[in-house]
């Protein structure tokens, strides 16, 4: 993969840039036990997708007004889930890097602003452009919010580096036209154990201008 040809990185935020998988969980299996949902089955399928996307999957029968009152229900029991959300390993450094590269950053989640900025807050990070769920018509899979993240940032999507730990936003990555860069074992163009790898191979490799 040619890192010198990247112009913008879009990051992904919860297991990503922000380390909420345990909040995450605890709100999906409290959901589920409301819902009567094997919470198994609903962590199988939840990482990295919109609420109403996973609750359409895990219960086909709901209409539209249920399923937007459940997913309601399922963002309620994280907003004030913080006591244990932090900065992904390596996260900070990565934004410094990109800081001293002049590299422009997103964030694209499929969570709403509020959550969004909640979890960003508690981790410490601010990021100069934010697409949540609520900013797009399609949620990830789709790459809608990718696209748009590239929009705004003012960079072909082709130029753009995302950075996912979800298979569902790889695929989103992927559908835009960006390169992807995969943690937690996935396959993405490049792989890495953490955000403090990606941070060395862009200092060894200055992105071209």
């Amino acid at each position: 993969m040619r890192l010198a040809g990247i112009g913008a990185v879009l990051f992904d935020m919860d297991g990503t840039l922000v380390d909420s998988d345990a909040a995450v969980e605890r709100a999906w299996q409290r959901w589920a036990a409301e819902y009567e949902v094997d919470p198994a089955a609903a962590l199988a399928i939840a990482h990295g997708r919109p609420a109403d996307q996973t609750i359409r999957r895990l219960l086909p029968a709901l209409d539209d007004s249920a399923v937007a009152a459940a997913a309601a229900r399922q963002l309620a029991l994280q907003y004030d889930d913080l006591s244990d959300v932090t900065a992904t390993a390596g996260a900070h450094e990565l934004l410094s890097t990109l800081a001293r590269l002049g590299l422009p950053w997103a964030v694209v989640t499929s969570a709403d602003a509020r959550l969004a900025e909640a979890r960003l807050g508690a981790a410490g990070i601010k990021p100069p452009v934010l697409v949540t769920v609520e900013d797009v018509r399609v949620g990830k899979p789709d790459p809608e919010g990718y696209l748009r993240a590239a929009a705004l940032l003012g960079v072909p999507v082709s130029r753009c580096l995302v950075v996912e730990d979800a298979e569902v936003g790889l695929r989103a990555g992927r559908a835009a036209g960006a390169m992807t860069a995969a943690l937690k074992g996935l396959d993405g163009d490049l792989r890495l154990d953490d955000l403090a790898q990606l941070a060395r191979q862009l200092e060894s490799t200055p992105p071209a201008r």
